[in-house]
C-alpha cells in the first residue's frame, strides 16, 4: 500500500472521480494554481483539462451558484473554499437552496454537490482567516457535514461524498495536509460514515473529530505512561452524528471528555453530551467538554499560543474525572512551536 500524506490523499480521491466519472468537475480559487489548493489538486488541470478542472474568481457566493447550478444540471461538482471563513459569504447558496432541493421537489432533483472547507490556523492567521464552524453546516437538515482526520478516511470520504446524490460539506484542517499513512486504495468505497474507535481504554473516554482528534490521541497516550487507559472516539462525521458510538463508550467507562477546536456553545459537543443525557447515559462524573474560549483568536502570536486547547487541556480534565491530581501535563516534542503544527504528528497515523 502507498504511504499518502493527507492532501495526496484528497487529490488521490479528486483524480480517481474524475477518471471514474465524465461528469465529475473540480473547480475552486486556486485550483490550476502551481500549489494547487494546498497541494490538493496539483496537476489535475494539466491532467484532465481545463473544462473538468477550474479556476474560481474571489467571488464565493457567485461561485458557489455557478457550482449550485452545474450540480442540479447533473454534474458531479467538488467546489473548495480555501477558508472556512470565505464560504461565509455563499451560505445562501449551500444552507438555503442546495440543503433543501430535494426537500423542496419531492426527491425529483438532486444536488450532488461537495463543498470542501479547509480550516486555518497558525502564522497570524487572525480572527477572520481561522475558524472552524462546524455547527453552523451541521444544523442544516439536508446536509452531510464530514471532517476526517486521517489520509486513508479523507481519500475514502471524499469518495463517498462525490458519488452522494445530495450535498456534502467536507472540512479539512490544514494542519492534517502533511500527516501521513499507508492507505489501501482498493478499500471499498461501501462503508459507513461511522464513528471509529483509535484506542480502546477503560477508565474514560475522549472524544473529537478532525485536527483535535490527534490532540486526544497524545493525551491518551501520556495518561497511559501513569496508569489511567482512555478509550479515543474519531468522530469523522459530524452529520450524521454517530451519538451511539461514543454512548456505548461512555457506559464502558463511565466518563467522558469531547474536545472541539470549535467554540462550544451550540456546538457539536454541546450536542454529544445534550444526546446522552437525553439518551439517559450514566455518568460517574459530570461529562466535560474542552472548547475554544468565547472570543476570536487573537492575531498576535503571543496570545494565539494561549487560545487553542490541546492534549494539557485534555490530560487535565480526564485525570480530575478520576480524581488524579498527580498527572502532569505532557511535554511537548522537540521543535514544537504552539503557531505551526506538532511535529510529533507527521505520522504514520
Amino acid at each position: 500500500m502507498p504511504t499518502l500524506k493527507y492532501n495526496e490523499a484528497i487529490r488521490t480521491a479528486l483524480a480517481e472521480a474524475l477518471a471514474s466519472d465524465p461528469d465529475v468537475i473540480v473547480m475552486g480559487l486556486g485550483t490550476t494554481d502551481p500549489t494547487g489548493v494546498f497541494g490538493t489538486s496539483a496537476g489535475l488541470a494539466k491532467q484532465f483539462g481545463d473544462e473538468r478542472v477550474l479556476d474560481m474568481p474571489c467571488a464565493e457566493n457567485g461561485m458557489t451558484g455557478i457550482a449550485l447550478g452545474l450540480a442540479l444540471g447533473g454534474k458531479k461538482v467538488v467546489l473548495s473554499h480555501q477558508r472556512v471563513d470565505f464560504a461565509l459569504l455563499s451560505l445562501e447558496q449551500i444552507l438555503n437552496q442546495a440543503s433543501k432541493w430535494h426537500f423542496m421537489f419531492a426527491g425529483q432533483d438532486r444536488v450532488p454537490l461537495v463543498v470542501r472547507l479547509i480550516v486555518g490556523r497558525g502564522w497570524g492567521q487572525g480572527p477572520q482567516h481561522s475558524q472552524f464552524l462546524p455547527a453552523i453546516f451541521a444544523h442544516f437538515p439536508g446536509l452531510k457535514v464530514f471532517a476526517p482526520t486521517f489520509p486513508s478516511d479523507a481519500r475514502l470520504m471524499l469518495r463517498r461524498a462525490i458519488d452522494d446524490p445530495n450535498p456534502v460539506v467536507f472540512f479539512e484542517h490544514r494542519w492534517l495536509h502533511f500527516g501521513e499513512e499507508e492507505v489501501d486504495l482498493s478499500a471499498s468505497l461501501d462503508q459507513p460514515d461511522t464513528a471509529r474507535i483509535l484506542r480502546p481504554g477503560r477508565d474514560v473516554t475522549l472524544v473529537s473529530y478532525s485536527y483535535g482528534t490527534l490532540e486526544c490521541r497524545e493525551a491518551a497516550a501520556h495518561l497511559a505512561r501513569h496508569g489511567i487507559e482512555a478509550e479515543v472516539i474519531d468522530l469523522r462525521s459530524l452529520r450524521p452524528l454517530d451519538t451511539a458510538a461514543v454512548a456505548s463508550s461512555v457506559q464502558r467507562t463511565g466518563r467522558l471528555v469531547v474536545h472541539e477546536q470549535a467554540w462550544g456553545t451550540c456546538g457539536i459537543s454541546a450536542e454529544i453530551i445534550a444526546a446522552l443525557a437525553i439518551a439517559g447515559t450514566k455518568f460517574f462524573v459530570p461529562p466535560v467538554r474542552i472548547a475554544l474560549p468565547e472570543h476570536p483568536l487573537p492575531t498576535a502570536r503571543s496570545l494565539a499560543a494561549h487560545y487553542y486547547p490541546g492534549a494539557a487541556e485534555i490530560v487535565h480534565a480526564a485525570a480530575a474525572q478520576l480524581g488524579r491530581t498527580d498527572v502532569p501535563p505532557p511535554v511537548r516534542a522537540a521543535g514544537f512551536e504552539e503557531d505551526k503544527p506538532n511535529p510529533a504528528f507527521k505520522g504514520p497515523f
